[in-house]
């Protein structure tokens, strides 16, 4: 096997990881939805950690495709 072709496979593997941030994304938002149709009265509260775990799942996705870039151009 070549150099670019383990580059390429190791490219793929680093960006499957977007499929469970993609999954983990949708769980979050449903939840998140879900909670504040229950009990708007709550959303304050709600919000905050909707906000925070957002950003921690979404930093996941840019370190992942970094990593995928990484590996591609290095």
């Amino acid at each position: 096997m070549s150099t670019e072709a383990a580059r390429m496979i190791g490219a793929a593997i680093a960006v499957l990881t977007l499929y469970g941030v993609g999954h983990a994304m949708g769980g979050l938002f449903s939840t998140w939805i879900s909670s504040v149709s229950r009990n708007p009265e709550a959303e304050e509260k709600v919000r905050f950690m909707g906000m925070l775990g957002f950003a921690l799942t979404e930093s996941i996705a840019l370190f992942a495709l970094l990593v995928a870039l990484l590996i591609l151009f290095k």
